[in-house]
C-alpha cells in the first residue's frame, strides 16, 4: 500500500502481536512491531506511524503513560486494542487523545474497518480477493461466489479452513496447522474434524473445490491450475 509511513503496533502478548501484524500485512499496510513502552517512544520518533494500534498493558510503560507523554506530540490516530473492558479505562484512554477503543479478543476484519476508517481508506484500495475456474472469494468481505451459481454458503468454521488454505497457495499445511490456525479454542480441532470441513468445502465449490488437494502424509494445500 502506497502510504507515508507504517502502522506501529505496540504489543507484548507474541501470538496476538503475530496476528495483527500478519493480517495488517496481508491487507497491503507496512507495519512496525513494538514490545515494550519505552521501546514504544523511541519508536513513535524514529517510524513516523501514519497510525498507532496501542495496548494498555506493557512492560516499560503503560499504554496510559504512552498516551499521556504523546499528548500534543504524535499527531496520528492512536486505536486502543485491549483485554481492559472497563468503562473507566475507555474514558480514560479518550481523555488522553485515543480516538478509538477495541476490547480483546476481537475480529481482525473489525480491527481492519477501524483502521481504514481512521486513515479514511477506500475499502476496495486494501480488499484481497482470489478467483480461479468459476470461484471468486472476497477475503475481507468473507464472502464467496461462483459464476453461474451466486452465493456460496459456508459455515463460519469451513469458511475460516477454506480462506487460511486460499491465503497460503502451494503450501502443503499439515491437519495440525489447520487445526490450531483456523478453529477456534473451545471446539473440536483434531484431524478427522479438518477433514470433515475439506470434504464440504469441496462439495460445496463443486468442480473448483479440486484445488483444495490432498498433500498425502501431510494434510492439504490449496493449488488452483488457473489462478491468476
Amino acid at each position: 500500500m502506497d502510504m507515508q509511513g507504517p502502522i506501529l503496533v505496540i504489543e507484548d502478548d507474541p501470538p496476538i502481536a503475530a496476528s495483527i501484524v500478519r493480517g495488517l500485512k496481508l491487507a497491503g499496510f507496512q507495519v512496525s512491531l513494538v514490545t515494550d513502552g519505552r521501546l514504544a517512544l523511541e519508536a513513535a520518533e524514529r517510524e513516523r506511524p501514519v497510525l498507532v494500534v496501542l495496548d494498555l498493558n506493557l512492560p516499560g510503560l503503560d499504554g496510559f503513560e504512552l498516551l499521556q507523554a504523546w499528548q500534543g506530540r504524535l499527531r496520528v490516530p492512536i486505536l486502543v486494542l485491549t483485554a481492559r473492558q472497563e468503562l473507566e479505562a475507555r474514558l480514560r484512554s479518550f481523555g488522553l487523545g485515543a480516538v478509538d477503543y477495541l476490547a480483546k479478543p476481537f475480529w481482525m476484519e473489525e480491527l481492519l474497518a477501524r483502521i481504514k476508517a481512521r486513515l479514511r481508506i477506500p475499502d476496495e484500495a486494501t480488499r484481497r480477493k482470489r478467483t480461479w475456474s468459476d470461484v471468486s472469494i472476497d477475503l475481507d468481505a468473507r464472502t464467496v461466489s461462483r459464476e453461474g451459481v451466486g452465493p456460496v454458503s459456508f459455515t463460519r468454521n469451513e469458511l475460516d479452513v477454506l480462506l487460511y488454505l486460499v491465503e497460503r497457495p502451494g503450501r502443503a499445511l499439515t491437519r495440525e496447522q489447520i487445526a490450531e490456525q483456523a478453529l477456534p479454542l473451545n471446539e473440536e480441532r483434531d484431524a478427522r474434524t479438518v477433514d470433515s470441513h475439506v470434504a464440504r468445502i469441496r462439495k460445496k465449490l463443486g468442480p473448483a473445490g479440486a484445488s483444495v488437494r490432498t498433500a498425502w502424509g501431510i494434510g492439504y494445500r490449496f493449488e488452483p491450475e488457473d489462478a491468476p
